[in-house]
């Protein structure tokens, strides 16, 4: 999943649980309006020339869109610059009587240092910048999204950096490690002192890390003192398949530190979904396909997309210990599911400005379920994931979009834009 807009910015902790933090409201009522902030000028610019070229039901649908509630990012600065960010956005949500998405993008060797790469240059760095976002926050009520990859992409444990990139930071990949832990740990701390604060750490998504390998993750960078956690941050995996993967994270954690400390491995995941209700029988669930709790019919094709045997085996596992640890989905480009193709590429980069994509369900946190606290637009839809090439050496473009060079990170996809609003939800 690496996809993370670079959008411009104006101008081993002990678990405690959550309450311990200073008091204030951190709920996300049903009736909650997230914030919209004023639309990218690429899109402001699309707007225009699809009306003056006679297109005006394209425009309204960009329009449309771009009204929807989505999140802020915040990728660079100093802290007194982040701070002033920050508070302008908070304010102009307050006044609007919504509630703020802001997504704080800055960790040391972001993106594993590839297409978003860049963040601030060491641990310290890294939390002064923090601090500086936090106080721009103030008393106000805001959704933090905690570093997009944050800890799919950590250092030495899915991602891997150059002998170079580690030299110059003086850190060797053990060290640089432990770094992502403290800061991701460190940010926490700093933003549950503001006490309408809620925050959410990466979770990545369910065609990604196994369940138990994310929930000690998760555990360790201190989610367990956060809000929770946040699933299909710029991705495509559909809503449904989340809100199982979401689940059975939040069963793993309880699981991992209630019942058997430390024994995340020992986690139902869906790599494999046997359990009682299935008679044992099991097999990876596909996600291109959306995943349902219906009764196991025996049927082999069942097993891809059933999640009947893996919810018993959870059920059995868990006993009279309940899951309490809460998440929120990006919901904003998934109305069509993830990309599948079969062209041969080298690459495909299905997290990459994949084509034939809708937009999903609205933001709203009246989700109907009772972990996931809000669908969010995390990503801005009609942002480019990147200049993708889909792995061909020595190509700047994409032969998905016509041979043309993708918009770099975080600038505006005209072509992608219109798609996502046509064939969206």
């Amino acid at each position: 999943m690496r996809l993370l807009a670079l959008a411009a910015l104006v101008g081993a902790c002990v678990a405690v649980p959550a309450a311990a933090a200073a008091s204030g409201d951190r709920t996300l009522p049903a009736s909650t309006t997230f914030y919209a902030p004023a639309p990218d000028q690429g899109a402001v610019d699309q707007i225009a020339q699809l009306r003056s070229s006679g297109d005006g039901q394209d425009a309204a649908l960009i329009e449309a869109m771009v009204a929807r509630g989505h999140a802020v990012w915040f990728t660079s600065g100093n802290p007194g610059q982040v701070e002033n960010a920050v508070r302008a956005t908070v304010d102009d949500a307050a006044a609007k009587g919504q509630v703020p998405v802001l997504v704080a993008y800055d960790v040391p060797f972001r993106d594993c240092a590839q297409y978003s790469a860049g963040g601030a240059k060491n641990t310290a760095e890294y939390l002064a910048w923090i601090e500086g976002f936090s106080a721009g926050i103030g008393k106000s009520k805001a959704v933090v999204i905690l570093e997009p990859d944050g800890l799919g992409l950590i250092p030495n444990a899915g991602c891997t950096l150059s002998a170079e990139t580690l030299a110059a930071a003086g850190l060797t990949p053990e060290q640089a490690e432990q770094e992502r832990y403290a800061q991701i740990n460190g940010a926490v701390d700093i933003l549950e002192k503001r006490p309408s604060t809620l925050v959410y750490l990466d979770a990545t998504h369910p065609a990604w890390m196994a369940v138990g390998d994310i929930a000690q993750r998760l555990v360790t960078a201190g989610v367990q003192r956060a809000q929770g956690f946040f699933l299909n941050a710029s991705n495509y995996q559909y809503t449904a398949n989340d809100t199982f993967y979401g689940t059975w994270i939040s069963d793993c954690i309880a699981y991992g530190t209630q019942i058997s400390p430390g024994d995340y491995g020992s986690c139902p995941n869906q790599y494999w979904d046997g359990g009682p209700a299935t008679n044992w029988d099991g097999d990876a669930l596909d996600p291109t396909q959306v995943w349902s709790d219906a009764p196991y019919s025996g049927d082999h094709v069942d097993l891809h997309w059933n999640t009947t045997g893996i919810d018993s085996r959870w059920a059995s596992t868990l006993g009279a210990v309940s899951a309490s640890t809460h998440f929120v989905i990006d919901t904003s480009r998934n109305g069509r599911g993830p990309w599948s193709t079969t062209t041969a590429y080298p690459d495909k980069q299905d997290w990459c400005n994949p084509p034939g994509r809708g937009l999903g369900p609205a933001p709203t946190a009246n989700t109907g379920a009772p972990l996931v606290d809000a669908y969010l637009w995390i990503k801005v839809p009609g942002e480019s994931d990147g200049s993708c090439n889909r792995g061909v050496a020595g190509s700047t473009t994409d032969p998905e979009w016509g041979g043309i060079t993708d918009p770099a990170a975080g600038a505006w996809f005209p072509q992608q834009a219109l798609q996502l609003a046509q064939l969206g939800q």
